[in-house]
């Protein structure tokens, strides 16, 4: 895709999706964000914030991750797939965040991804949501939807659709691209079944159902 076009999806996606330019995942402080976006794997927002609700009442800072019993995490994280793994590795990384950086969540990628449990994805939501700071684009299954119907990256993979998009994109969009790709792919652009004729990009996109005359790209 020509970044033009591109950059046409992302101005048409502002249009329809601008309540939800930030995180869906809800939080007062960087703490409670490291938090949620490390729970958020293979969960949705609103199981993550369902649990994180209660979690946040007792537990205010990283160190309180460190001092509890792992027993104890894991009751709390019980509504979560993987809870169990999710509960140590939340564990070892409050302890490397209480002894490598005073408690305080770190504000490099490759810091953070020495953490346990933190890949590329949930370390560029933390430091672009947490602290306005762009590294790189949150990439999750629902970017790897869209960006693959939109023949940004065809192959489907991760880090390939976050490159490009890189390449292609000044880094003031790297944080609303991603936000807006899985606004549309939670809305109509779903893995397992695309409601094009609802799609707001229905006559520019190259997958799209709907018959509107030659498409604008291939």
């Amino acid at each position: 895709m020509e970044t033009k076009t591109l950059k046409l999806v992302i101005k048409i996606l502002k249009r329809k999706y601008r309540s939800e330019l930030r995180t869906q995942l809800i939080h007062k402080n960087t703490t409670e964000l490291f938090v949620a976006a490390l729970l958020s794997p293979q969960c949705s927002d609103l199981q993550v914030n369902k649990t994180t609700k209660e979690l946040f009442k007792q537990f205010k800072t990283i160190s309180d991750y460190d001092k509890t019993n792992l027993k104890t995490l894991q009751g709390h994280l019980k509504g979560l797939n993987y809870y169990k793994t999710k509960a140590k590795n939340l564990k070892k990384a409050a302890r490397r965040i209480v002894a490598r950086y005073g408690g305080k969540i770190p504000q490099r990628l490759d810091d953070l991804m020495t953490l346990q449990g933190v890949g590329r994805k949930v370390g560029n939501v933390i430091l672009s949501e947490g602290y306005n700071i762009y590294e790189g684009i949150a990439i999750d299954t629902h970017c790897i939807t869209v960006a693959t119907r939109l023949k940004i990256e065809r192959t489907g993979k991760p880090e390939k659709i976050e490159s490009r998009l890189m390449h292609q994109l000044d880094r003031k969009y790297w944080r609303d691209v991603s936000n807006l790709f899985i606004a549309l792919g939670r809305d109509t652009c779903r893995s397992r079944k695309k409601e094009c004729e609802r799609c707001v990009l229905n006559k520019i996109c190259p997958s799209s159902d709907v018959i509107v005359g030659t498409k604008a790209f291939a």
